[in-house]
């Protein structure tokens, strides 16, 4: 069996968890990236390459990478932060430390962090707050911005979510890599089909002769968002060997599309909550998905009734089962975030997500059994996987 390596994004750097064949002991190392805050970890499965993205207002933002399995890690900053004006002001800190200010990065006063990455055939794309991506054609070492989201006509509609104005998903089809998907909150989903050149919304509700008490106004926006599923999406993911098949939770429920993201109808019949976070698709199978269900935007973010349960269905989204055996039963107030639920390409499908109380729990059967593989990590901002052998 292919040896997993879970990519965990926290607070204070990249964790790696590896896997012994069983995916049920796990070795971790970290923290790395020089302890700033990660908030997605990729790996290029082809030759193993990582990158992370993170950053903040005293780090600026930047894309972390590493060529030898995270034994050391090169930093190309996107934007520079405050401390590069605290060592230009005071030689005698800059002294104490032992350099000086980084040189002005190409977006320095555009971007304040990266908060997620993809690949597209050969390009590496990172999106960042606000609501801004980049892209970069040879492995992460220099960056060009994408001009054609990054002054969308609509750009002055969209409004900061609860972490500010994020780009924070990037789905792209293996088959054609042109075709590419961002999700940005509030703004919602986007696709482009020439490489990023240009952009055309995807909110529409599939039942749009119809009302519908998800939807929500955009501020800024047109005043009739009836038929939008909502702006405020939290994740999309593309459903393997099915390049039109997508799903995405968002502030207000589960939703899927057939078409490319033309059209959406919901997909959360059965779920305890239309407020979540993650979702996760098996590579092996477009109608299974995973997700992680809290109670509500504004009654504290944590499992339905205190009991921990990620929800698995088998056909698309129409019916759901909770996936409860090995996770917390009671007293359980952790929140899962948006990047930190992934599933690795071995058979079983494993399926792994990371707390904010700092636990990543693993499960090697689909969600029918779960262990904790780590506890007492810094707050867990992204989980992803890699398979080594896997095709």
């Amino acid at each position: 069996m292919p040896r997993v390596t879970l990519l965990v994004g926290t607070t204070k750097g990249v964790f790696l968890l590896s896997g012994d064949d069983t995916r049920t002991d796990w070795q971790v190392s970290g923290p790395h990236c020089d302890g700033w805050p990660i908030n997605h970890v990729i790996a290029d499965p082809a030759d193993g390459t990582l990158w992370a993205g993170g950053g903040g207002d005293w780090q600026g933002a930047g894309v972390w990478r590493s060529v030898d399995g995270g034994q050391s890690w090169t930093l190309a900053l996107l934007a520079n932060g405050m401390i590069d004006d605290m060592l230009a002001r005071d030689p005698d800190i800059a002294a104490y430390l032992g350099h000086g200010p980084a040189l002005d990065a190409p977006f320095k006063d555009e971007v304040q962090a990266i908060w997620s990455l993809g690949l597209a055939g050969g390009m590496l794309y990172a999106g960042g707050k606000p609501g801004k991506l980049y892209r970069s054609a040879d492995r992460g070492v220099t960056w060009e911005g994408v001009a054609g989201i990054n002054a969308h006509p609509d750009r002055d509609g969209w409004q900061p979510g609860g972490a500010g104005l994020v780009l924070h998903s990037i789905v792209s089809d293996p088959a054609d890599p042109a075709k590419l998907w961002v999700a940005i909150s509030t703004g919602g989903v986007f696709a482009s089909e020439d490489g990023g050149q240009t952009w055309e919304t995807r909110n529409r509700l599939s039942n749009e002769g119809t009302e519908h008490a998800h939807a929500h106004a955009h501020p800024g926006g047109p005043a009739d968002h009836s038929h939008e599923t909502g702006l405020c999406v939290h994740n999309i993911v593309r459903a393997p060997g099915q390049p039109d098949v997508m799903y995405q939770q968002n502030h207000h429920g589960v939703f899927r599309s057939n078409d490319g993201g033309r059209a959406w109808q919901a997909a959360g019949e059965g779920l305890p909550s239309t407020f979540g976070f993650p979702i996760a698709v098996d590579p092996a199978d477009p109608m299974t998905l995973w997700v992680l269900p809290l109670n509500g935007d504004t009654l504290g973010r944590f499992p339905p009734g205190a009991s921990a349960a990620v929800w698995r269905s088998r056909d698309g989204g129409q019916s759901w089962t909770a996936c409860r055996d090995g996770l917390p039963e009671k007293n359980c107030f952790f929140t899962v975030l948006r990047q930190a639920m992934a599933v690795d390409r071995t058979s079983p499908t494993g399926v792994y997500f990371g707390t904010n109380s700092g636990s990543v729990f693993a499960s090697a059967d689909g969600g029918d059994h779960w262990t904790e593989a780590a506890r007492h990590l810094p707050t867990v901002l992204s989980v992803e996987t890699l398979t080594k052998g896997a095709a």
